[in-house]
C-alpha cells in the first residue's frame, strides 16, 4: 500500500473497552460485553425458576375462567397464598442451612389453638396482644428445641421435625380435646380480617415479611452466613462461621414464622381449629423447591418462595373455580415438586457435579 493510501485509509479500532470508530474518525458506540447483560435469572434471582409456571397458570385461568380477574376472588386468593408464603420463608430458611422442617404445620396449628383459647371470649382471656405473643413464643420455643436437638446433639432434621411435629399436634388435639375453639372477639380477627388502602393486612404482613427476608438474605452477614453453612458445614466451621448459633436461629425464625402464620390463619377463620395446618408442611416446602430453592442447601430466596407460594396459591384457586378434584391438584403439585428436583438434578449432572450441596458464594449471588 502506497504512503497516500495509508494516509487516507479510515482509522478504526476494534477495542470494545474504547469503543468502535467510525470512517471520519468519531467514536461510536460501545458494545457492551455479553457477561454484562443481565437476563431475566439475574434480575430476579433464583426465584425465576418460578415465574413461567406462574405466568401460564394467570394465563390459563384468565381465560377458562370468568371470575377469576374479580376483586373478590383475587382478595381471597392473597388471604390464602400470605399464609402459605409466611410458612414457606421460615421453611426456606432451614432448607438453606441443607435441612428440613417438617413440623411448621403442626406448630402452625398449635400457636392458632394457644392464641384463640387465650382470647376466647367466654372464658375472660387476655388481651389480644399478649395472646398473640405467647403463641410466637411458642412457636419459637417449638424452632429452638429442634434447634438444638440438630446443631448440639447432630440429630437428623428429618428425624427432629418429624418428632417435633407429632408432638405439637398432639399437644393442640390435647388442648382443644378435638373441639373448636370459638367464637372469637372482634379484636382478634380484625388481624387478618381488616383491610389497608382496600388490601388485607394478610397480603400486608405477607409483603413486609417477604421484603425483611429478602434484606436479611442479601444484604447482611447473617444471610451470607446461612449461605455458607448450607454448602459446607465443616467448610463453615474452619472458616470461623458460628455454625451451631446459624442453625439455631434459623430453626427458630421457621418455628416464628410458623406461630405467625397459625394465628393469622385462626384470625382469618375466627375460630382455633384442631387440625388447622394439617399438610401445610408439604405447601410450604412444594413453594421452596418450585421458587428454585435446592433441598441440598445453600440455594434459594425468600422471593423465590413468594413465588412458590404464588404457584401453589394458584393451583388451589384455580382447581376451585375449574371444579377440578382436589385429589388431582394434589397429584399436580408433587409433579411440580418432581419436576423441579429433576431439572436442578440435571443441571448438577451437567455441571459434572453428583448432586452434592452447591457452593454458598453460588446462593449469595443471587
Amino acid at each position: 500500500m502506497t504512503d497516500l493510501a495509508r494516509a487516507s485509509a479510515p482509522t478504526t479500532t476494534t477495542d470494545p473497552a474504547k469503543g468502535k470508530k467510525d470512517e471520519r474518525g468519531r467514536k461510536g458506540r460501545t458494545e457492551p460485553d455479553p457477561s454484562q447483560i443481565l437476563n431475566l435469572g439475574q434480575i430476579m434471582g433464583r426465584s425465576s425458576g418460578g415465574l413461567p409456571v406462574l405466568l401460564v397458570l394467570v394465563f390459563t385461568l384468565t381465560l377458562t375462567t370468568e371470575s377469576f380477574l374479580t376483586g373478590t376472588n383475587l382478595d381471597n386468593l392473597g388471604r390464602q397464598v400470605s399464609i402459605y408464603a409466611i410458612i414457606a420463608i421460615g421453611q426456606l430458611l432451614v432448607i438453606l442451612t441443607a435441612g428440613i422442617d417438617l413440623s411448621v404445620g403442626s406448630v402452625a396449628g398449635l400457636a392458632g389453638v394457644i392464641a384463640a383459647k387465650t382470647v376466647f371470649e367466654t372464658s375472660g382471656g387476655l388481651p389480644v396482644l399478649l395472646s398473640v405473643l405467647l403463641a410466637l413464643l411458642v412457636g419459637a420455643a417449638a424452632g429452638l428445641v429442634n434447634g438444638l436437638l440438630v446443631a448440639v446433639l447432630k440429630m437428623p432434621p428429618f428425624i427432629v421435625t418429624l418428632g417435633m411435629m407429632g408432638i405439637a399436634r398432639g399437644a393442640t388435639l390435647l388442648l382443644t380435646k378435638g373441639r373448636t375453639v370459638q367464637p372469637l372477639p372482634e379484636g382478634f380477627s380484625v388481624l387478618a380480617g381488616g383491610t389497608f388502602l382496600d388490601i388485607s393486612h394478610l397480603t400486608w404482613i405477607m409483603l413486609l415479611i417477604t421484603a425483611l427476608f429478602v434484606l436479611l438474605l442479601r444484604r447482611t452477614v447473617w444471610g451470607e452466613y446461612v449461605y455458607a453453612v448450607g454448602s459446607s458445614a465443616e467448610s463453615a466451621r474452619l472458616t470461623g462461621v458460628p455454625v451451631q448459633r446459624v442453625l439455631l436461629s434459623a430453626y427458630t425464625l421457621s418455628g416464628l414464622l410458623a406461630a405467625a402464620a397459625g394465628v393469622l390463619l385462626a384470625s382469618r377463620l375466627g375460630n382455633g381449629v384442631p387440625t388447622a395446618g394439617d399438610g401445610y408442611e408439604l405447601q410450604a416446602i412444594a413453594a421452596c423447591v418450585i421458587g428454585g430453592a435446592s433441598l441440598f442447601g445453600a440455594k434459594g430466596t425468600a422471593l423465590g418462595a413468594l413465588v412458590g407460594a404464588l404457584v401453589v396459591g394458584l393451583l388451589n384457586n384455580g382447581g376451585n373455580l375449574m371444579g377440578i378434584d382436589p385429589f388431582w391438584l394434589q397429584i399436580m403439585i408433587g409433579a411440580l415438586i418432581l419436576a423441579a428436583v429433576a431439572t436442578e438434578h440435571v443441571k448438577n449432572l451437567r455441571r459434572g457435579g453428583t448432586g452434592r450441596r452447591l457452593k454458598a458464594v453460588e446462593g449469595t449471588a443471587e
